[in-house]
């Protein structure tokens, strides 16, 4: 162990029944550096630092602080051990004011009482080093995200870390908050804080850290000085993908040559939201298919999600078939012809309790009307045509969904929008946490949705599938969108295009 390192983690482990959540995970968090923790979705990042804090305790390896093996009973112990954690969910109590929340557990006394006038003090200098001027009297809840993520961060540095986790501080977090926190973590480095910051934004990792380290499905890829990881190489490990041969294209431009005389069926100008995703602008023709690529939280899920109304905008314009079009809410999508299948099937996309058949017909009586009513028989008759059309492994329509396979849920939700008959559908990861039979048939029936004419705007991770069914690609970096690619299509170009 490094004399140097403040924290070190050595060979740790943890499962979860069968699942393997971390294995032999090594890594120095030195004093006087701020160190990026970097990986896609289920790399192993949330349960690395609730193991570090003690909120889980490996089944295997040593942790030590100071040179000293400890493990932590809980985030109490640890933050008495000098580890402070910010999560990127606030988890402060929006119903105290910010002076309580800030001196909770802690509050100044005299002769038993509670001395508010000096808590009030302390907390408005804790909000200075953050160039935060707010009420203090007022509840947290009050302020925007922002607002509380930022009070949060003062609440740690309160508590005279050592060691400062900070999961997604940026999340919620404009221009020139960015710049103030990150002019106060610079202060914390040169006083000697090991500080471990957990993001997805390339641009900040660059301008900030010291030294990366990437997990990738529980197991640690790589870990060294910023210096020696260029953005090429950190994109190729944080994907599992070297650069390969990119003299084959995996499409050719005859396709995308042809649909280019087709209409156009939407147009997006500057869509966006302040604090989500910087305003963009892109255009979609009939029966074309538009991918959308990027790392996990560069923007992609934001950008369907805004389109479709599932969060509000507060900037851009679109048209639908040349005519201009207000999506404020899901609803308004669906009667404009939208249909959506989230990432987050089982929260966002379906009713679990309900059966299949009542699941395949939502979209349909949504765009209809729920003073429309559609008549029980029919409903079984559209049920039995989507069950047997896409191959639903189902005993009958009245199975409840939540009993299904995942891969056997995403058809559902597949086939509901193919009910409704949508005129752009919008798919958000359809192949993930699905086996590998399932996830072929989802591939085969994106391809044939494509090769009919329906308009589609695909998020996909898996750079191979998503070059395969586009005929164009967007890629996003940090909230904004980084390039658009056409014809002839190659997964060495998204790559390229995200580490730019």
């Amino acid at each position: 162990m490094p004399p140097s390192a403040l924290l070190s983690l050595r060979d740790i482990a943890i499962s979860f029944g069968d699942f393997k959540a971390l294995q032999a995970i090594q890594a120095d968090f030195h004093a006087g550096e701020i160190h990026a923790l970097l990986g896609e979705n289920g790399a192993g990042k949330s349960t690395l630092i609730k193991v570090i804090t003690g909120v889980y305790q490996p089944d295997e390896g040593q942790l030590f602080l100071d040179g000293q093996a400890y493990r932590a009973g809980g985030s109490a112990e640890a933050q008495a051990l000098g580890i402070s954690t910010v999560y990127q969910e606030v988890n402060l109590i929006p119903t105290l004011t910010v002076a309580q929340n800030l001196s909770l557990g802690r509050q100044p006394t005299r002769f038993g009482l509670v001395r508010w006038g000096a808590a009030q003090r302390q907390a408005r200098a804790l909000l200075a080093r953050l160039e935060l001027e707010i009420d203090v009297n007022r509840p947290l809840g009050s302020y925007s995200i922002a607002i509380q993520q930022l009070v949060a961060i003062a609440r740690a540095l309160a508590l005279d870390a050592k060691v400062l986790i900070l999961d997604e501080p940026t999340a919620s977090l404009d221009g020139h908050e960015v710049e103030v926190l990150f002019g106060l973590l610079r202060q914390l480095r040169a006083q000697g804080m090991a500080i471990v910051f957990v993001t997805h934004f390339l641009d900040q990792v660059y301008a900030l850290c010291d030294r990366i380290t990437v997990l990738r499905n529980g197991r640690l890829v790589t870990s060294a000085p910023i210096a020696e990881l260029p953005r090429l190489k950190l994109v190729e490990q944080m994907l599992g993908r070297q650069l390969a041969p990119s003299d084959s294209p995996t499409q050719d431009t005859a396709r995308q040559s042809d649909k280019q005389q087709h209409p156009l069926l939407l147009e997006v100008d500057r869509l966006g939201r302040k604090r989500m995703l910087e305003p963009l602008s892109f255009s979609l023709r009939q029966g074309e298919t538009l991918g959308l690529a990027g790392l996990l939280g560069s923007g992609r899920t934001e950008t369907v999600k805004l389109l479709f109304g599932a969060e509000r905008a507060d900037s851009g314009q679109l048209r639908l078939a040349g005519a201009p079009c207000t999506i404020h809410n899901p609803r308004q999508a669906i009667r404009q012809g939208l249909g959506f299948c989230p990432e987050d099937r089982k929260r966002e996309g379906l009713v679990l309790e309900l059966s299949v058949r009542e699941n395949l017909i939502l979209a349909l009586q949504a765009k209809r009307g729920w003073r429309k009513p559609i008549p029980e028989a029919q409903q079984q008759q559209l049920a039995d045509e989507m069950i047997r059309a896409l191959g639903i492994a189902t005993p009958d329509a009245e199975k409840p969904v939540g009993q299904l396979s995942g891969g056997n849920q995403q058809k559902v939700i597949l086939g509901r929008w193919l009910i409704a008959q949508p005129r752009l559908l919008i798919l958000d990861e359809p192949t993930r946490g699905i086996d590998v039979g399932a996830h072929a048939e989802i591939v085969a029936l994106i391809r044939r949705l494509c090769a009919e004419g329906m308009s589609l705007l695909v998020v996909s991770s898996e750079l191979d599938e998503v070059v395969v069914f586009s005929d164009r690609i967007m890629v996003m970096r940090d909230r904004f969108k980084a390039a658009e690619l056409t014809a002839p299509l190659h997964p060495n170009d998204i790559i390229k295009a995200i580490a730019s």
